[in-house]
C-alpha cells in the first residue's frame, strides 16, 4: 500500500521515512521511542520474575530443580532483553546526534528498508555482510571518507 509521495517517489505505509533516513526524523524517533517502552517493559516484567522465582527459593542451594532452570531462563532472557533496549538506547543516541541512518563502518546511507526491518540497524547490508563473517565489528566507526573499504574511485 503506497500512502506517502515525495516528488515523483512513493514510500510504502510501512517504511516510515524514504531511502534518505533523515528527511522525516521525527517519525523515526516515534518508532524507536516505541520500541525503547516496549523493551523496558519486557525488561521490567522479566526482572521482576526472576527476582519472585529467587525469592521463592529463599537462600537454599538450587540443585538440578525446576525452579533452578527456571532461574537460569529468566536470567538469559533479562539479559537478551538488556540488550535489546541497549541497542534501542544506541539508535536514539545516533538519531540525537545525527548520526542515525548512515553506517558506522563505511558512513554510507542504511537504506530506508533495512532501518524499517530492524531500525536499531548501525550498518549497511554490505558492512553488516562483512562481520557476518568475520570475528566482531571494530568498537569505533573508521574515520576514512565515505564509501566501503577497499572501493576505488
Amino acid at each position: 500500500m503506497m500512502t506517502k509521495h515525495r516528488g515523483s517517489r512513493a514510500w510504502p505505509a510501512a517504511v516510515p521515512a524514504g531511502s534518505e533516513p533523515g528527511l522525516i526524523l521525527p517519525a523515526w524517533r516515534r518508532l524507536l521511542e516505541s520500541r525503547w517502552r516496549q523493551r523496558l517493559a519486557a525488561l521490567t516484567k522479566l526482572s521482576l520474575a526472576y527476582h519472585e522465582v529467587a525469592e521463592r527459593l529463599g537462600g537454599r542451594r538450587l540443585g538440578e530443580r525446576a525452579e533452578a532452570r527456571q532461574l537460569l531462563r529468566l536470567m538469559h532472557e533479562a539479559i537478551s532483553a538488556r540488550r535489546a533496549l541497549f541497542d534501542t538506547e544506541e539508535a536514539l543516541a545516533r538519531l540525537s546526534a545525527g548520526r542515525y541512518g548512515r553506517c558506522e563502518q563505511c558512513a554510507a546511507a542504511i537504506p530506508a528498508g533495512r532501518l524499517a526491518q530492524e531500525p536499531e540497524a548501525r550498518y549497511c547490508g554490505r558492512c553488516a555482510g562483512a562481520f557476518s563473517t568475520s570475528p566482531a565489528p571494530p568498537a569505533q566507526p573508521r574515520s576514512e571518507p565515505a564509501g566501503h573499504p577497499g572501493d576505488t574511485a
